[in-house]
């Protein structure tokens, strides 16, 4: 048993209060130990403190506070709060001084520039001096044990955290894996975690609702390779067996299944944004959020070169960021509205059908966002087809036949199958109904 893992004495209580959040309200009681302040946020009576749900969650300033997609922190806190919320009883221990497993914010932000020139982060820790996990976990067990814990079920990837709690005398029930849709961005670090440290694999249990783990989308999102020019582009639609991406009086709810839209919705999650014409926005009126797997909703990119999107569109909902990329041609005032409403604008020169497409890729780069999911509609998926702006083509084909309806992909002016676009490097899913297919563009 690890020393500093060792069972302690009682700790020093310093608040006990309530805690109103959009999860409703939370009984706090805050321990000083060590330099730093752990959090107890309780929901429910603890009572006989027999298998209680509990989370032990290290303070992650950039990805808790800042929304950094780096690491999969600020999924696992929210989706074990909600987890506790739903079930009514348990114990989220916020523990601060954790900061990048126990080597401080300084370090940590040293560690993230070591892992740009190639280090993995328990490489990075090493060359910075430290261990791999600095962390001690015997404070944690001894706050749970003075507000009545006995024994747990532990939501962690983490096998540490549970060997720990056993041996300051915490019964483990069971362990609970928190789901995390992987972002092309901490991709490596949720396998350094899983390959390096042993921790569960980040796919873990279901969601509250039922829904079941995340799917890996490693093999249809293809290798992301962004260039300083431009992000790496995927374009994905879901289409019938006859190519149609909705019916002839514009109906495309639902073409695919329930599975194959989690799919989706995990490649949304894997990317810096996804991308819609406006004409998308006002036939279908999308949030373009993640909502059916646990991850972070990308910025939700609209093309639009005259600003003709609705005031009340829920694209333009808090829930996730915006930008719309459009032209000069679009009203002044109309740009001033948006931004006043958190809203990015971002103008660049007009092209033949409304946007220039290069100029609005350049400026999203500019803007760091380095992948691109492109969703539709058909006009958009046409044009970064034929403008050789896409990376990667990503088709669910759902076995249905319409006949007549929209076509997912127009005119590419092509006219001999010797200058077809191909489909290199492919992966090949049966997702419920439906096929996917995926593969990198190849003219």
């Amino acid at each position: 048993m690890p020393a500093r893992d060792q069972p302690l004495d009682v700790p020093n209580e310093v608040a006990n209060l309530t805690l109103p959040t959009t999860l409703g309200e939370w009984r706090v009681r805050a321990f000083e130990w060590s330099g730093g302040v752990h959090l107890c946020l309780c929901r429910g009576a603890i009572g006989d403190g027999e298998d209680v749900l509990v989370r032990m969650h290290s303070e992650c300033v950039t990805g808790d506070a800042l929304g950094s997609v780096r690491c999969d922190c600020a999924i696992q806190l929210r989706h074990a709060m909600r987890s506790i919320a739903a079930e009514g009883r348990g114990v989220l221990v916020y523990s601060t001084g954790h900061e990048g497993r126990g080597i401080g914010i300084a370090n940590k932000l040293r560690a993230y520039m070591l892992q740009d020139e190639g280090f993995d982060t328990a490489e990075a820790n090493r060359h910075l001096g430290f261990g791999v996990d600095e962390r001690a976990f015997g404070e944690v067990a001894a706050c749970l044990r003075a507000i009545g814990v006995r024994s747990v079920r532990l939501m962690s990837n983490n096998r540490d955290k549970a060997r720990a709690l056993e041996a300051a005398g915490i019964t483990i029930r069971s362990v609970v894996g928190l789901p995390t849709a992987a972002h092309a961005r901490n991709v490596r670090y949720l396998s350094t975690k899983r390959d390096v440290m042993g921790h569960l694999e980040p796919i873990g249990a279901p969601l509250p609702d039922g829904i079941g783990p995340p799917p890996d989308v490693g093999s249809l999102l293809g290798d992301v390779r962004p260039s300083q020019a431009r992000p790496y582009v995927v374009v994905k639609y879901a289409q019938t067996l006859d190519g149609r991406i909705a019916t002839s009086t514009g109906d495309a709810r639902w073409i695919s299944g329930e599975e194959e839209r989690r799919t989706s919705h995990a490649l949304r999650a894997a990317c810096d944004a996804v991308l819609v014409g406006v004409g998308t926005v006002l036939s279908d009126d999308p949030q373009l959020t993640v909502r059916m797997v646990p991850g972070a909703s990308p910025i939700r990119v609209v093309l639009d070169s005259r600003l003709t999107i609705g005031a009340d569109a829920r694209i333009l909902s808090e829930e996730a960021a915006t930008t719309i990329v459009t032209t000069g041609r679009s009203p002044a005032e109309r740009r001033a509205e948006l931004r006043g409403r958190g809203v990015s604008v971002t103008v660049v020169k007009p092209g033949p059908s409304g946007v220039d497409l290069d100029a609005a890729m350049q400026a999203l780069v500019r803007d760091g966002i380095r992948s691109v999911l492109v969703e539709g509609g058909a006009r958009v998926i046409t044009s970064f087809l034929s403008s050789g702006l896409a990376d990667r083509l990503v088709v669910a084909i759902s076995p249905r036949v319409l006949g007549s309806g929209t076509e997912a992909v127009r005119d590419l002016g092509i006219t001999e199958v010797a200058g077809s676009i191909r489909l290199e490097d492919r992966a090949v899913h049966v997702v419920g109904d439906d096929l996917l297919v995926a593969g990198d563009l190849v003219r």
